[in-house]
């Protein structure tokens, strides 16, 4: 069998007893992408017909697509029990990216950046005060938009004092 094909044997055996409480660890491990969307809709079925679904994984892409609640364990210590939109609000923040022709003048104009070399990172300031502001000081703008933070991002933020390796 393939490593996939143990996965789904592993889960349908799980099943058969008709269990309460499910504990998924690492599930979409070794699936291709049409059997991560099987697993992804199974365990949401399974928790829409009221049983509890407990994942273990270390794809915090897939967890933000699948899990409602999240509790994080860094070297035995519970670092947070909470919703994934609370753990995603409270460890980061979204950021707008903006690209200009003339990006050391809008920096400079907004002071409150981080310049790179292509476009710049705000996080004290919105949209539509940004593009008002250049708009304002005859700047042209070629890109301006909003980036939702990850739960990835908001996983690295939360953890980084519980990280036995880092990279």
């Amino acid at each position: 069998f393939s490593l996939g094909m143990s996965q789904r044997l592993g889960i349908a055996a799980a099943l058969l007893g008709d269990p309460e409480i499910l504990l998924f660890d690492e599930p979409v491990n070794g699936l291709d992408p049409d059997g991560i969307l099987w697993i992804r809709t199974l365990m949401r079925k399974l928790a829409a017909e009221g049983r509890t679904v407990f994942v273990s994984s270390h794809l915090m892409s897939e967890m933000a697509q699948t899990a409602d609640h999240l509790i994080v364990i860094g070297k035995g210590e519970l670092i947070a029990d909470t919703s994934v939109e609370e753990f995603i609000g409270r460890s980061s923040q979204g950021y707008v990216r903006v690209r200009s022709p003339r990006l050391a003048e809008v920096a400079e104009l907004l002071k409150v950046a981080e310049l790179h070399p292509d476009h710049l990172r705000v996080t004290a300031m919105s949209p539509i005060e940004i593009g008002t502001l250049t708009a304002r000081a005859g700047l042209p703008l070629e890109e301006l938009t909003y980036v939702q933070p990850s739960l990835e991002a908001a996983y690295m933020e939360l953890t980084k004092d519980s990280l036995e390796f880092s990279s």
